[in-house]
């Protein structure tokens, strides 16, 4: 039984985008397990959204599927507010969904940097914004902007998806700093967790081992780290580093690129 239900007011309900698969998945599960209702946002993998909402109920907690374009003010503008009719509260806002298209110096245009910008930077300052509004006075929220380590190991590959990025990493401090007390924003900057459709398996895992530890990181290393930003008062305006190292090893190219003549 969830014991928010009565009162959900004083509930704890998170919004985590792209929470549909892959690392979105694992951190809606981790913070159904550390005690979160979980609104599931997802754009077009509705099933798979389905499937996360039911492992969150299992575990005892709330669930419900929140569709949106991260691309179109609009429907961004009405998710939080439809999450909270359904919750009645919302205190914590995940980041994590976003575009990760390659573009290069060579083939770069306005329109892929536009591409990864609604999605990877104006959707996320929305939301926050949005958060902001809905935290009565007293009260604190927190937004997680899911980051990525090659911001601290740059290369040429994915360019407008890196400045994207770069730009949201600018946002954690300006933003926190706009909407405290009330909100508080961080980051968390995985490595390379999960395989991508640029790579294979063996590729993939040699990859995953140049670090100093051994590997970088796993879904669950990076979902544990988002349910600690969740949960911790004193943090806010920086970001957690989760990547086993990674961003301290030079890269002349992305991890998908690498073994690649492009």
């Amino acid at each position: 039984m969830n014991p928010d239900t009565a009162n959900p007011a004083s509930a704890r309900v998170a919004l985590v985008t792209g929470a549909a698969k892959r690392l979105g998945r694992e951190i809606a599960l981790a913070l159904a397990d550390a005690g979160w209702d979980i609104a599931v946002h997802f754009h077009q993998s509705h099933a798979e959204a389905e499937e996360t909402a039911s492992a969150i109920r299992s575990r005892g907690r709330r669930a419900a599927c929140f569709p949106c374009d991260l691309a179109h003010e609009d429907q961004v503008k009405a998710l939080l507010p439809d999450v909270l009719r359904y919750f009645g509260s919302v205190r914590c806002v995940v980041n994590n969904a976003s575009v990760f298209d390659y573009d290069g110096a060579q083939d770069f245009s306005f329109g892929r940097l536009d591409a990864h910008m609604h999605t990877n930077l104006g959707a996320p300052i929305l939301l926050a914004q949005a958060l902001h509004a809905a935290t009565p006075d007293g009260g604190q929220g927190v937004v997680i902007n899911l980051l990525d380590q090659k911001l601290y190991n740059l290369n040429p590959d994915f360019l407008s998806y890196t400045l994207s990025k770069a730009a949201l990493q600018s946002a954690i401090a300006m933003l926190a700093q706009a909407l405290a007390p009330k909100v508080r924003v961080v980051g968390v900057a995985p490595g390379l967790t999960l395989i991508s459709h640029m790579q294979s398996r063996e590729e993939f895992a040699s990859a995953h081992g140049l670090s100093p530890l051994g590997e970088s990181s796993r879904p669950e290393e990076v979902a544990q780290a988002v349910v600690f930003a969740a949960q911790n008062r004193a943090f806010t305006g920086s970001t957690m580093l989760v990547d086993g190292g990674q961003h301290l090893i030079r890269f002349d190219r992305d991890f998908s690129m690498m073994n690649r003549n492009q």
